[in-house]
């Protein structure tokens, strides 16, 4: 009978020197209860994040309100800007993960966080403060989006590839949910003095209303400290994911990698970039509602749904999850015509505010099948390759897992420059037309396209991610 693998204590320290998962026996032994604890800490350590990362979306409808001036597309723009910065960060966050671990690199990217929490929370208190350095703010927000890319690059090497997509789905869908919880809890922490006199006193709103806005970016702070804390004391680091920069780089020359980098701009940039958008795009459009009660919806429903579509992807296949769920998209994209008011007036709230759950439902279904596909698609194809150049099972393992957690993670940083493009496309299409019908065309060609390359590339050629 063959000898259970054991980690040696280097695992106290919080180093786990061996690691696989693809072991039926070390899995159940021994693996599964550490990667679900590294999970369960890293879930609510990327909420957070999020909630960091779309602040801008519920400070920047209530700007004008406490004093300042700023016009549409100004505030458009603050919205905006967190979702490149994310873009950005992103590509070099894909790769930290195996140069220095998941534990020590989870504690620091949520603990810097604080930071721009605090300079909001000062900088919103006083109506003077210039434009440039909210930009700068929504900037340094921004960081936060990045951690997406290194927590699911971190978990995909905790799970066996049969289990990566319900776990990456759970990572991503309850992280996701961050910028729901802080469209819900920002519009109720910003009405009353919670932090009393420490925090800053309140401005009156042109309603009369009093606001404490500054809470909004007060409220996440000791949270982000609190989970900093705990994944420094309860995560791991696995040392067997060790990798140089040099070799995850090659992932780049991969021709699934910018495939799957566009069906994942399609979908996961889809849910960032309506989120980031959605509330300042319905104020323009019925300035009569108050969109502050409603905006969490989207976003909560996208994220749930995440988790769903990878859950369906193991089930039934990625690819054909996901060409159906891109079919789905493109005719709620099409229906939104149908709602948004006419230069006579017209149009429905009502109607406008379910079609676009229905794109934050398909939105959020299509980031976990895609994300699923990632994971298989590169395992398989890296260790097809490997074999083939005479490499052990062994090297092939490594290797396939190297390349995995690097695509996940690129992939990610592309998906995320859809929370820049949405809402400036928007932005864009109000100040040239005053309506947002051309940004809206603008995403159902792109849906239909993505629907046709999924099929091209996976369906066509019978590649399903069961594989």
């Amino acid at each position: 009978m063959s000898q259970l693998p054991k980690t040696d204590d280097r695992a106290e320290k919080g180093v786990l020197s061996t690691w696989n998962p693809e072991d039926p026996q070390f899995w159940q032994h021994t693996g599964q209860g550490i990667a679900r604890r590294n999970l369960w800490i890293s879930i609510p350590s990327l909420l957070l994040a999020f909630c960091v990362w779309m602040l801008f979306s519920a400070v920047a409808i209530n700007l004008n309100r406490v004093g300042f001036s700023f016009t549409t597309d100004e505030l458009f723009m603050l919205t905006a800007l967190p979702s490149l910065a994310g873009a950005f960060m992103r590509v070099p966050y894909s790769f930290v993960i195996p140069i220095f671990g998941g534990r020590r690199w989870t504690a620091f990217s949520t603990l810097i966080l604080v930071i721009p929490c605090l300079w909001l929370g000062f900088a919103v208190q006083n109506p003077a403060t210039p434009y440039w350095v909210f930009v700068v703010i929504s900037l340094m927000c921004g960081v936060a989006g990045a951690n997406f890319a290194s927590s699911m690059a971190n978990i995909s090497f905790f799970f066996p590839k049969n289990r990566q997509g319900g776990a990456l789905g759970l990572n991503g869908g309850l992280g996701n949910l961050g910028v729901s919880v802080m469209q819900l809890v920002a519009p109720l922490v910003v009405t009353s003095a919670i932090f009393g006199t420490f925090a800053g006193g309140g401005h009156a709103a042109p309603e009369g209303e009093t606001l404490w806005l500054q809470n909004a970016a007060f409220v996440w702070v000791l949270p982000l400290a609190i989970f900093a804390v705990a994944a420094w004391f309860g995560m791991n680091d696995i040392a067997a994911a060790k990798a140089s920069l040099g070799e995850q780089l090659p992932v780049l020359k991969r021709l699934h990698m910018w495939v799957m980098a566009l069906l994942y701009l399609a979908t996961f940039g889809s849910f960032i970039g309506f989120s980031a958008g959605f509330a300042m795009l319905t104020k323009t459009q019925f300035p009569e509602v108050s969109i502050a009660h409603y905006a969490f919806w989207g976003p909560m429903i996208g994220a749930l749904a995440r988790p769903v579509g990878g859950a369906l992807a193991d089930r039934f296949g990625g690819a054909r999850v996901t060409v159906l769920n891109f079919a789905m998209m493109s005719i709620f994209a099409a229906l939104i015509f149908l709602t948004l008011p006419g230069p006579h007036g017209g149009g429905s709230f009502l109607a406008f505010f379910l079609v676009f759950l229905g794109l934050f439902l398909t939105a959020g279904l299509g980031s976990g099948s895609t994300f699923q596909m990632i994971s298989i698609i590169f395992r398989f194809d890296t260790t097809r390759r490997v074999k083939a150049n005479g490499g052990s099972d062994e090297e092939a393992a490594h290797e396939a897992a190297t390349d995995s957690a690097a695509a996940l993670g690129f992939i990610s940083a592309i998906g995320a420059v859809g929370g820049f493009f949405i809402p400036k496309a928007f932005g864009t299409s109000l100040a040239l037309t005053g309506a947002a019908d051309s940004a809206m065309k603008v995403f159902l060609i792109f849906y239909v396209v993505c629907t046709l390359v999924t099929w091209w590339f996976y369906i066509r050629t019978h590649i399903d991610s069961r594989k």
